[in-house]
């Protein structure tokens, strides 16, 4: 008999994204199904979402959800279980799932993610006709208050939960004033509940009850117990101890697969890598670059300070001047933006541009580019960089979270015995950045080098396979006391 488990997340691929939690709890299930774990997965029901299940069936209504009518529907992702929670009131919104066309927060966006976790606890413990799930296993601050309802105001508290931390800088704090609409007794008011400095947390109170906290990789895991990275949570993780585990996010190779993968010109393996120029003429042509075999850098990320983009930008003169060009594709930051539309009118050809995102886009960067840049302050796992070692896309990254966990810095050792895979550089500040792209152009100028490295990258292994056995173990740790 599977072990029956209830995911809840605020996006999932191919539904709804915006960022990595989508591709963790979009691949989750399938990775989780031959260790005899069965997921569903449950997601708001934006527009979009509601759409793409068509005809569902109706398995709940709720007349009041935190003040709203809701009804719950059942459906499939891929060939696993999908329950959608239906409010037109909270989701059915233009514009993002957490925020309006201009980028604004939802102004409600309390109510509406409470009202996702009084639903999810309803759920996981056996309130509608959802079925019956051994575990819960909750994604985010979107999510996080499924486990406070469980435990506070629910028949069932000792259900097994798991809190997933995907980025610790998003904590969904509120005014302390919503707490009494959040219908938990009032014994829930305090340190050792929802409250968090003065106000209402919602991570945290995810963090204070789950069984388990885990973070998306082993490097993150520890990093959050100091204050850079705590976010003001490090105490509460202290005071967890073990209970606080690191497992290191896969990618779906079924996705990226440059040897397969429909979106880029030329498919190649890593004993054919001399295809991946048709690729890069085509990127050069796509940003409007100079046609050159000099190194060819890319960029793909939000354009915030946590991504270091700040200082990218003061590096961009020198990566010009030293032969490199970049092709960069994000959005975020208005000044960020601005500043680099200065520094590609400064260096026509050698700096091109997309703003927004792409997903085709973005595999043809990576299997056209020579580097990716993922200069970031901190990281919980990052996916760009997987996506760069599976693509022959050498990362430079910084020394940080699961960056530092997946790429093998190419110093004298690692070339020497020939497993490096990238270039590690400490603090993100402009003469570390500096450094790492003036090694990574020596390297570059190194042909037979760089090749074995993006080899190494090529034939390593980020699928899901061990990730996905490590969540299984861990449900299993927690459901078989």
């Amino acid at each position: 008999m599977p072990l029956k488990v209830l995911s809840v997340a605020s996006e999932a691929v191919p539904l709804v994204k915006t960022g990595g939690l989508a591709d963790v709890a979009g691949a989750l299930p399938a990775a989780l199904a031959p260790h005899d774990v069965a997921m569903t997965t449950l997601l708001p029901g934006y527009p979009a979402v509601v759409k793409a299940i068509g005809k569902a069936k109706l398995v709940h209504k709720w007349p009041s959800l935190l003040g709203k009518p809701a009804r719950l529907l059942s459906g499939t992702i891929g060939e696993h279980g999908l329950l959608v929670l239906d409010c037109p009131s909270y989701f059915a919104r233009d514009g993002g799932p957490y925020g309006d066309s201009k980028g604004q927060d939802w102004a409600d966006n309390w109510q509406r993610f409470a009202a996702f976790g009084r639903a999810a606890a309803d759920i996981a413990s056996g309130a509608t006709k959802a079925g019956k799930f051994d575990l819960v296993h909750a994604h985010d601050w979107q999510a996080a208050m499924t486990l406070a309802y469980l435990k506070l105001a629910s028949d069932t508290p000792d259900l097994p939960s798991v809190m997933t931390i995907h980025n610790m800088a998003f904590q969904g704090h509120f005014d302390a004033k919503i707490f009494p609409r959040l219908g938990l007794p009032s014994s829930a008011w305090s340190i050792d509940g929802v409250e968090n400095y003065g106000g209402v947390g919602f991570l945290k109170a995810g963090m204070q009850m789950a069984d388990i906290i885990t973070t998306v990789s082993p490097s993150y895991a520890a990093e959050i117990r100091q204050p850079e990275f705590g976010m003001g949570l490090e105490g509460l993780v202290a005071t967890r101890g073990n209970r606080v585990r690191g497992i290191l996010n896969g990618i779906d190779p079924q996705v990226w697969n440059p040897a397969e993968d429909s979106e880029i010109p030329a498919n190649y393996s890593h004993r054919t890598l001399a295809k991946r120029k048709t690729n890069k003429r085509a990127l050069e042509k796509a940003f409007g670059l100079e046609e050159s075999d000099g190194p060819l850098f890319t960029v793909v990320s939000r354009l915030t300070w946590q991504k270091g983009m700040d200082v990218l930008l003061e590096v961009l003169d020198h990566l010009v001047g030293i032969g490199g060009r970049l092709a960069l594709l994000g959005s975020g930051d208005k000044a960020m933006e601005a500043g680099l539309h200065e520094a590609a009118a400064r260096h026509p050809g050698r700096i091109g541009l997309h703003i927004g995102y792409d997903e085709g886009l973005s595999h043809r960067l990576q299997a056209g580019a020579d580097a990716i840049l993922v200069p970031s302050r901190f990281e919980p796992c990052g996916l760009t960089q997987l996506y760069g070692l599976a693509y022959g896309c050498v990362p430079v990254v910084a020394r940080t979270g699961g960056l530092a966990d997946t790429v093998i810095d190419a110093n004298p050792a690692a070339l020497a015995s020939g497993v490096a895979t990238g270039i590690q550089f400490d603090g993100v500040h402009y003469h570390a950045l500096r450094a790492a792209i003036d090694r990574a152009m020596a390297l570059y100028n190194q042909p037979k080098q760089w090749r074995r490295l993006q080899q190494n990258g090529m034939k390593a292994d980020f699928s899901w396979e061990a990730s996905g056995r490590a969540y299984a173990d861990l449900y299993k740790e927690l459901t078989l006391k």
